[in-house]
């Protein structure tokens, strides 16, 4: 559709004379289009100017549709070259000038594809510069080995557009920011300074073809003072300096800036691969509060070098940067992106309303909100706009005199000035309310906390700790303190929840950005708060794991536990597209995120214990699932694929029962088969016991060395066929013939319990199906039973010294542990494939162990003993020791007991452990002189 059938609106001619000037200049112009030529002259002498200079086209062009006009502008643009380069962009500019300004002046573009149609003319201006200028370096032989078909792609130079124009959002008098680059590694090291050389030469006539003002005009004014420490560096520097330098000196401006950084012209492939080195730089791994302060910062020093400072008066009000400007709203959304882009990449968007939009999508700032400040934010930017086009003047500053403002009114199209007036005021004011909080939050009145002597004793201690050296961490933790210590008074017992909250800060490494996590998410300090006053072990975790606390923040840190699947897919999401020691730190992150979240769930009573256990196994499963094949990827890059059907890793012990705690490691078992297969077929062949011996050596690496993120579990492979003395990995055909013919009682008692977490399904089922053999068997009880005693005794001996107190419950006669092998015989002897303790109880009627009143009985004991064994794994990594937990910790004990206090707890215990004891022990006794036959 042409320009006439297309128009929404026009300016009122401010200067009736110009206007009628102008359109004296058209006599065979539409009727439509008369008001827009008359309205945009007669309020804009530089487009009455363009205009006259540019009559001919812009007939033509008024004739067919805008963006056909911006098509051929474009094409001519990067036709441009050799003598008449100059010319030719200046005359493009002017064309795309008249053409963008029309279009939106008559409502015919929206904002942005008026800001789309700027920048779609500025790459192709930068784009065409550079090809002419690297051309010439070219052909003078200043850049070594390089050909004239290697000017297109800038012989490895690239210009990245920051700013306004790397995110497609020129404003019409703009000016372009670009940092100038060259690929190093397209040259010879001796000849790279040769070629940086040429570069610098090249940039610096790019420069002038884009910025010199002629009599002509200027095509845009070229800033390159963004690129790594301007002030000395070179105008072109190598990507590998650039690296250097944002790896040890980026600074947070720097960070802000590349989130909207684009390769614009050049080897644009080089730019992506540069881009995509610096996203550590930019997108932090964990929630970045700290951005806040620093942006803050920076727009404080701004308002204060531009006298920027006070309350709103319209007249001479930048609309840019004074308060509830353009720079207000880029900012407001730029700074939630780099809080929390490192984490989420959807929220990494270089165009601002787009930003807005995600930011409310994922829940960072409300749906209204958003649609207010996109709304603001594009009236804004046509203010700005209309500014600049009355005299091509790079300016935000609103008029200072009533004349000046009946101008911009009426190229606004608002015949009432003062209504004009108004609507401005009330939208810089709605702007400046909507984001001037978040940087500044509102101040809260100073509280006055009265400390006991042991409190104030430990407050005096923090001064010293790491997370307090820097000026930084103390400016902020000053502001936190006072709150902080009123919420610890108000705790149960505030000076043990303070003494807990000591080793917290105490292990910190640093404070800066937990610190402004806290500032920025009160609720957060309230979560602290809580696991202060009840479990120390979790305190310490979060000490060192302080990472995790980025997933309260998420939205779906207290929904329910996702299915398998759903967990399985998170993981893999998160290792997609990494290298192998990026893919182990990940899934470190990951983990300690979702571990850290099932142990809030069961300290705030969310889960009960039996629900923790099972959650605390399935995280598991999908580590050990998602770690198996990357773990045999990495070895198949050297010694060739996995042979046969490949390996499958077995679950045992409290993981195969799907009963861990907090703090439980890892029994496993690798099994494969190699199908026949004699050697790998790669780089450095293997045979098929060498192939999976070094794959379960680097599955056990994977999951228990430290990294940069710490370790995800200890592993014990010691129930393994023939444990330490046998291979890491077995065979299938070799572990049948173990487990049928060579394998110990209490291994196959630990073989009720096996559960295959990983590898090919075919091969899981044929390891089950071993399994289920052995159960078949039905050995003799009074032979599992002698050999079931016998263990005891090697436990306790070879085992540490076990936990004393009323409150252990794992060791000794009628305890935990004794229970748990007590079933894994019955479900031995019954032939029974349950692998939780209460199923494996179950079978104990069945062979008349017990009745099942006691069976019963028995199973509950268990739970009890399980529930009070997982809360004190979540209370601490230590032995028991109700001083240390506190009262805090007693009540948590307590109700996940179910009973009112300690005493009570302690009965319970005492008579469900000597009961489980009598029954152990009648089952012992029953069976000890029946026939202890051979398999």
């Amino acid at each position: 559709m042409s320009f006439a059938t297309r128009l929404t609106r026009h300016p009122i001619a401010y200067d009736p004379d110009r206007g009628a000037e102008a359109l004296a200049g058209f006599p065979d112009l539409a009727p439509e289009l008369r008001p827009l030529i008359e309205g945009s002259a007669g309020c804009s002498p530089y487009l009455a100017r363009l205009m006259v200079q540019e009559a001919e086209w812009l007939t033509g062009m008024l004739a067919g549709t805008p963006e056909t006009a911006q098509a051929g502008i474009v094409a001519q643009t990067q036709a441009l070259d050799g003598p008449g380069l100059n010319s030719g962009l200046r005359q493009a500019k002017r064309r795309v000038a008249l053409l963008t300004a029309l279009a939106d002046l008559g409502g015919i573009w929206s904002l942005e594809e008026v800001t789309g149609a700027l920048t779609g003319f500025a790459d192709a201006a930068v784009q065409a510069a550079l090809q002419a200028h690297i051309g010439t370096e070219i052909s003078r032989g200043k850049l070594p080995g390089m050909t004239g078909e290697d000017a297109a792609k800038g012989a490895g130079m690239v210009v990245l557009a920051m700013g306004k124009m790397g995110a497609g959002e020129l404003n019409y008098s703009s000016d372009i920011d670009l940092i100038c680059l060259f690929d190093e590694t397209r040259f010879d090291p001796a000849d790279e300074m040769e070629a940086r050389a040429g570069f610098v030469r090249a940039t610096r006539r790019i420069t002038a073809s884009l910025s010199e003002n002629t009599a002509e005009g200027y095509v845009f004014r070229t800033d390159l003072r963004l690129r790594p420490d301007a002030s000395v560096t070179p105008v072109c520097i190598s990507m590998a300096a650039a690296e250097r330098y944002y790896e040890a000196e980026g600074r947070s401006w720097e960070r802000g800036a590349y989130i909207k950084a684009r390769p614009a012209a050049g080897d644009i492939a080089a730019g992506v691969r540069f881009l995509t080195t610096l996203v550590p730089f930019v997108w932090r791994k964990h929630l970045d509060f700290a951005a806040i302060q620093d942006t803050h910062d920076m727009r404080q020093r701004i308002r204060s070098h531009k006298r920027l400072h006070g309350p709103i008066a319209l007249d001479g009000h930048n609309m840019k940067l004074g308060p509830g400007g353009i720079r207000e709203i880029e900012f407001f959304a730029q700074t939630r992106q780099l809080v929390a882009g490192g984490r989420d990449p959807d929220l990494r968007s270089r165009e601002t309303v787009t930003a807005l939009a995600d930011l409310a999508a994922k829940g960072w700032i409300g749906e209204d909100v958003a649609k207010d400040l996109t709304g603001h934010y594009r009236q804004h930017r046509e203010v700005e706009h209309r500014l600049q086009m009355i005299a091509d003047a790079q300016t935000h500053d609103l008029p200072n005199t009533p004349e000046g403002f009946d101008r911009l009114a009426r190229f606004c199209g608002a015949g009432d000035t003062g209504a004009f007036r108004e609507g401005l005021t009330a939208r810089l004011i709605a702007v400046d309310g909507l984001t001037e909080p978040f940087f500044t939050p509102e101040s809260r009145p100073e509280v006055v906390v009265e400390l006991s002597e042991a409190a104030r004793a430990i407050v005096d201690r923090w001064p010293g700790y790491p997370a307090l050296r820097s000026a930084r961490g103390q400016e902020i933790f000053a502001q936190l303190k006072p709150d902080l210590l009123a919420r610890f008074q108000r705790a149960a017992r505030p000076d043990e929840a303070l003494g807990n909250f000591d080793g917290f800060l105490r292990g910190l490494p640093a404070g800066v950005q937990l610190f402004s996590l806290f500032k920025a998410n009160p609720p957060l300090v309230d979560l602290l708060v809580d696991i202060c006053a009840t479990a120390p072990a979790l305190a310490r975790y979060l000490s060192r794991q302080s990472g995790v606390l980025d997933a309260v923040l998420g939205g779906s840190f207290f929904e329910d536990w996702p299915s398998q699947e759903d967990l399985a897919s998170d993981l893999a999401a998160q290792l997609d597209g990494l290298d192998y020691e990026a893919q182990l730190d990940a899934a470190r992150r990951w983990q300690k995120e979702w571990h850290f979240r099932i142990g809030v769930h069961h300290l705030r009573g969310l889960i009960d214990a039996e629900r923790a256990g099972a959650q605390y196994s399935a995280l598991a499963d999908a580590v050990i699932a998602a770690l198996w094949p990357v773990v045999c990827a990495d070895l198949a890059r050297r010694h060739g694929p996995a042979p046969g059907r490949g390996g499958a890793v077995l679950a045992m012990g409290s993981l195969g029962a799907g009963r861990l705690s907090a703090g439980s490691d890892l029994d496993l078992i690798v099994i494969y088969d190699a199908a026949g297969v004699e050697m790998t077929e790669g780089r450095r062949p293997l045979n098929p016991r060498a192939w999976f011996a070094k794959a379960t050596k680097a599955l056990i690496t994977a999951l228990g060395a430290p990294t940069a993120e710490g370790k995800l579990y200890e592993v014990d492979m010691r129930l393994r066929p023939s444990g330490r003395q046998g291979p890491v990995a077995s065979g299938l055909a070799a572990f049948r013939q173990y487990q049928m013919k060579e394998a110990w009682i209490w291994e196959h008692m630990a073989l009720t319990r096996a559960r295959p977490v990983a590898g090919a399904p075919d091969l899981l089922a044929d390891i089950e199906a071993v399994r289920r053999d052995v159960l078949a068997r039905h050995p003799a009880p009074g032979r599992v039973l002698a050999d079931m005693a016998q263990m005891r005794g090697r436990v306790q001996a070879a085992g540490r010294a076990p936990a004393t107190g009323a409150l252990a419950v794992k060791d000794g006669p009628g305890g935990g542990q004794d229970i748990e092998l007590l079933a894994q015989a019955a479900a031995l002897c019954a032939g029974d494939p349950a692998r939780d303790v209460a199923g494996q109880i179950a079978a104990m009627p069945r062979i008349g162990w017990l009745t099942a009143e006691e069976a019963q009985s028995l199973t509950a004991t268990h739970q009890l003993f399980a529930s009070l064994q997982q809360a004190t794994r979540l209370l601490t990594d230590r032995d028991l020791d109700l001083d240390e937990i506190g009262m805090g910790g007693c009540a948590f004990l307590c109700r996940a007991a179910g009973v009112q206090n300690i005493e009570t707890l302690t009965a319970a215990l005492d008579a469900a452990r000597a009961e489980a004891a009598r029954m152990i022990g009648a089952v012992l006794a029953q069976e000890a002189d029946a026939p202890s036959e051979e398999e």
